[in-house]
């Protein structure tokens, strides 16, 4: 082994740094937990615990009111819920990324849609993730993915969501997706691999191919680290990977000229450098690394080269590397940097430690403890912890020093209204949208809170009314372009009206390039003529004919709607160049023609009223919207002069249907048909009676064959005698 080559991005990633830091901050204050292993990596767990983490693996083990550290994975919602349950003190150190991953398929499942998570079913992030599905699959690489998709097919024009395990790797999520696209139609792909853990594989793939042999180091149970020996082995032959640096086996590296070294996200950097350290002691750097002037060398590398050769080495290899040396501080120095002093009106960065009901605790990695009152992060009802979380970075401004107490007063928004005003200077010359709350109702305007900067708003250019009340817009968001910015005055100026008009220039044009006959509107009244209602559906006016307002028979629109109104209104027809829409109103499931031919048949009786008089008839209005006709010759059993003799409008009859013509949506109607079939009835039930009546008169008997009769004859006789 001649040669020593160390990747860019080995090391803790952003989230596992971050969990580890929180833990670490958590412990000065005593013991707390950590759900589950915090990170896969066993020495810098252990390191941990001999500071008092200890490591539970489910609520069961967590003590009523215990600190726990929800680990960078994540947890499923109902154990957090579990935990609270037991009033636990949870810091939540979840990997933002994978907090991502988490609204994602929440989004997901609040929309039906299935998820499909390309990741290992076991691992602690995947098993957070599929608690937030709805329907989901997990499936491990793209052979698992082809034979779920050939099971499913019914899935395959379902809405589908597609997540992907950070630490993945980016083949293998490409191969799954793949599979996916081929047969899904409505699958919605996140490329949710961690940006670190991307760069970390790339340098891997890069390094292992121009290397002998690999060394990567990371936990067992760590997937990324698997991932990164993977992607080594498709270039490299030997590749060894290592927890520590006693499993290191030199018999083989020496019989390799160069030899690459990685780590994966879960490994400290005080693992790599020991490995480092020890492989580079089977070398001599200085001459390696003038021998190989292409040499990938890190900080790392820079460093070690300055401990075995002297500066002047170690500031030459830098300079061919681009890599700047950083001199080794001591003790003193650290301490030193620790209690620099901090001063009003200085800007400062810093983590926030803790959360109470007055103040947010910002670490600001100085011998000050810095605080920002909760009031800032609280405005129009908002809650604190919907804005800033425990392990949140920060920026703010120093407002009050406290050297007695060490601690120092800090304001966000302060900061937040400094950047403000530098995006209301902008805002002036790129004509940007800026957005903000009415505060205040002021003398011939309004004041808008923009960010912290008083914006004043003219009433001419609130976009209300003149005689509008100026107080309905308080407290409401608004969108505003400045018009004019004086700082050394303090006075900014700015427009809703011109968002408000160019937005309705959108929406006008978006409208007429979508209008289509028959698409339905929600529009609102505008105004009212004899002849129709003008209906606003967007920034657009249509008229509402005053035939389209109802299937009854109405004089004006007022007695079927006022201004103001909302009517659900379809387009019946529309000239774009003219700018023109004709409206319709009338549902057509409420059509009185398919209501009467549903109730009524041809030869039923219908009591209608009449509703106009002719010289050849009378008008009767069955059903709202449906007239039938009452021929002259219909309207009586016997002729009459004119309809006037017999009948008056609003008169309630009896009418029997004759005929219907559907195409043409005439009725005919009868009252003499009734009025026959009365008469008929009446004569019929007369002879019923009279045929009843002349049975019994009847002389009914029986002669037999001697001559004498026998039955009713002696009775008629009897009756006949008296």
């Amino acid at each position: 082994m001649k040669e020593l080559r160390i990747a860019e991005s080995a090391g803790f990633c952003f989230g596992v740094s971050r969990s580890v830091k929180m833990a670490e901050t958590m412990l000065l204050d005593g013991p707390c937990a950590s759900f589950g292993m915090l990170i896969h990596n066993e020495d810098e767990v252990r390191r941990l615990t001999d500071l008092g983490l200890r490591i539970v693996h489910s609520v069961d083990e967590v003590h009523p009111g215990e600190h726990v550290l929800i680990r960078a994975h994540g947890v499923p919602p109902d154990t957090i819920t579990a935990l609270e349950g037991k009033n636990a003190v949870i810091s939540d150190a979840t990997c933002p990324k994978v907090q991502f991953i988490h609204r994602i398929v929440e989004k997901a499942g609040s929309e039906g849609r299935f998820v499909i998570i390309i990741g290992m079913k076991h691992h602690p992030e995947v098993e957070a993730i599929r608690a937030r599905c709805g329907e989901y699959v997990v499936v491990e690489d793209s052979s698992e993915t082809e034979s779920w998709l050939t099971d499913h097919p019914e899935k395959w024009n379902d809405p589908i969501t597609v997540v992907v395990q950070t630490t993945q790797t980016k083949n293998n999520f490409d191969e799954c997706v793949n599979a996916i696209k081929k047969r899904c139609t409505n699958a919605d792909i996140s490329d949710t691999i961690c940006f670190a853990t991307s760069k970390r594989q790339e340098e891997a793939a890069a390094l292992s191919a121009a290397c002998d042999a690999m060394v990567v180091i990371g936990g067992r149970h760590s997937a990324n680290s698997q991932h990164l020996a993977e992607i080594c082995r498709q270039s490299c032959e030997n590749v060894q990977f290592i927890e520590r640096p006693e499993e290191l086996d030199f018999s083989i590296l020496k019989k390799f000229p160069v030899v690459g070294l990685t780590a994966g996200a879960s490994t400290p950097a005080w693992i790599i450098k020991e490995v480092s350290s020890k492989m580079s002691d089977e070398i001599r750097v200085d001459e390696v690394l003038e021998e190989v002037p292409g040499t990938l060398v890190t900080e790392e590398a820079v460093e070690e080269a300055a401990a075995e050769a002297d500066q002047a080495v170690a500031e030459e290899v830098a300079e061919k590397v681009s890599v700047p040396v950083e001199k080794e501080l001591s003790f003193d120095e650290m301490l030193e940097e620790t209690m620099k002093n901090i001063y009003n009106g200085e800007k400062v960065s810093g983590t926030v430690v803790s959360i109470t009901g007055t103040e947010v605790s910002v670490d600001l990695g100085a011998k000050y403890s810095g605080f920002i009152p909760t009031s800032e992060f609280t405005d129009a009802g908002i809650k604190v912890e919907d804005v800033v979380k425990v392990g949140d970075t920060i920026d703010a401004i120093v407002v009050r020093v406290n050297d007695i107490e060490g601690t120092a007063m800090l304001s966000k928004r302060r900061l937040d209204a400094a950047k403000a005003w530098i995006d209301v200077e902008e805002a002036v010359d790129s004509n940007a949208i800026l957005e903000g709350t009415v505060v205040e109702e002021n003398k011939g305007g309004v004041v808008v809170n923009v960010n912290g900067v008083r914006v004043f708003v003219p009433a001419s250019q609130t976009d209300l009314p003149r005689e509008a009340e100026l107080s309905q817009l308080l407290h409401k968001p608004v969108r505003l372009r400045i018009t004019e910015v004086n700082r050394a005055r303090k006075r900014v100026v700015g427009s809703i009206r011109r968002v408000a008009q160019a937005e309705r220039r959108e929406r006008v044009e978006k409208l007429w390039n979508e209008m289509e006959v028959g698409k339905k509107y929600h529009g609102v009244v505008k105004s009212l003529t004899s002849y129709g209602a003008f209906v606003d559906i967007g920034g657009v006016d249509g008229m509402v004919h005053v035939s389209e307002l109802s299937w009854g028979r109405i004089h004006q629109p007022s007695e079927v709607v006022s201004v103001g109104d909302e009517l659900d209104v379809y387009v019946i027809n529309f000239d774009r160049e003219k700018r023109k829409i004709s409206l319709g109103y009338k549902d057509p499931e409420a059509n009185p023609w398919t209501m009467f031919t549903n109730r009524y048949s041809v030869g039923d009786t219908a009591e209608v009223r009449i509703v106009k008089l002719m010289t050849f008839g009378a008008f009767a209005e069955v059903l709202p919207g449906v007239d039938g006709l009452i021929h002259i010759s219909q309207i009586a059993d016997h002729r009459i002069e004119k309809p006037e003799d017999v009948l008056r409008v609003g008169d309630v009859v009896e009418a029997k249907i004759t005929a219907i013509d559907e195409e043409k949506h005439k009725i005919s109607l009868s009252i003499r048909a009734l009025l026959n079939e009365a008469k008929a009835a009446a004569r019929a039930a007369v002879a019923e009676e009279a045929e009843d009546a002349e049975a019994g008169d009847e002389l009914v008997y029986e002669v037999n064959a001697d001559g004498e009769a026998s039955g009713n004859a002696e009775e008629f006789t009897e009756a006949a005698e008296e």
